[in-house]
């Protein structure tokens, strides 16, 4: 009998990204390059427990492990898995505490703390004009693995879209979804600036956010007119994509939804706060920039006044959203 060749060994890979949604949606060309560079590999991928459905339907992970802070069990069941490297996309304290528990190479990326420090305090551009997803590719460069430009993925699971049947008939030629909800308060669309811009674009309105900002969205309904329509708190994370999924246009300002609509390759404005398209985490679609525009105050001697945000202006005025043009958003809107 001929000597058979030994198949060879399977590769295992463990993706770390703990949090938040668009940060997690960010990781995804990693995922789907190395899964299609690396031939005979196994991607498994750590989250936290909440965000785990961001990343549920990706077709090209193997495993997905949720943590929370109480989970003392977790690197017991990592050491089984006998990975062969890490990717740490989060880089914090936790996950190379994980990292080192578990013995075995680590790749990340440069986080650009103190140039993105000098930027907000001492206001001096250090920052390379370069989007994270690039940093997190020159993190992996040694493996062999390149970008392949496609952008970001999010699956919808069909039983998980949202049936646009049930939108009234003013819906059925087109609209505009608009996010209202970030956990800073400083990265928010101000009420008042969505308000302006609802009565001058030319197609209807669907508000999306969690609970939090429900009533905040029914204020703005009743200040427009029924060509506003409030989601706020009442869809799932999937039916909110969906609605994305099916818009004219996405009107967002920096956070997970904006992301998500990046990954489903829809028209985005981005209305800018307290941050800064420099810090790398704009729309990321390459192949098609066109598809989003940055409105932003650039004139402020005060921005970036921090590379996260706050619950609200430290110096009272919020003038990065409030002195944005709602007539040249607007007009950017329209055509789609």
């Amino acid at each position: 009998m001929d000597d058979q060749p030994p198949s060879e060994k399977k590769k295992k890979v463990l993706i770390i990204r703990f949090s938040s949604i668009g940060d997690i949606v960010l990781t995804t060309p990693i995922i789907r390059a190395i899964s299609k560079q690396i031939p005979n590999t196994e991607i498994h991928y750590l989250v936290k427990k909440e965000h785990k459905i961001v990343i549920e339907s990706n077709p090209y992970l193997n495993q997905i492990y949720t943590y929370h802070k109480k989970d003392k069990d977790i690197v017991d069941l990592l050491k089984k898995e006998q990975y062969d490297l890490v990717i740490d996309l989060h880089k914090n304290r936790k996950s190379k505490a994980i990292v080192s528990q578990l013995g075995v190479p680590r790749y990340t990326f440069h986080k650009l703390n103190f140039k993105k420090w000098l930027m907000v305090y001492l206001k001096i551009n250090a920052l390379p004009i370069q989007h994270i997803v690039d940093r997190y590719f020159e993190g992996i460069k040694e493996l062999g693995v390149t970008n392949d430009q496609e952008g970001l993925d999010f699956i919808i699971p069909e039983e998980e879209k949202f049936d646009m049947d049930d939108l009234p008939a003013v819906f059925e030629d087109g609209f505009v979804a608009v996010t209202l909800g970030s956990i800073h308060g400083t990265k928010r669309i101000p009420s008042e600036k969505i308000i302006e811009i609802s009565k001058i674009i030319h197609k209807p309105v669907i508000l999306l956010g969690g609970k939090d900002v429900s009533a905040e969205g029914e204020w703005i309904a009743s200040n427009v007119n029924d060509r506003v329509f409030n989601f706020c708190g009442k869809l799932t994370m999937y039916q909110s994509a969906s609605l994305i999924q099916n818009c004219s246009c996405l009107l967002a300002c920096d956070t997970g939804l904006m992301h998500i609509g990046a990954a489903l390759k829809v028209p985005i404005a981005v209305m800018w706060g307290n941050t800064i398209p420099e810090f790398g985490m704009y729309p990321y679609i390459p192949l098609h920039p066109e598809l989003f525009r940055n409105f932003e105050v650039t004139t402020l001697a005060c921005r970036p006044c921090s590379k996260l945000g706050y619950k609200k202006c430290p110096r009272k005025h919020f003038k990065c959203m409030m002195n944005l043009d709602t007539q040249e958003i607007a007009d950017w809107i329209n055509p789609f």
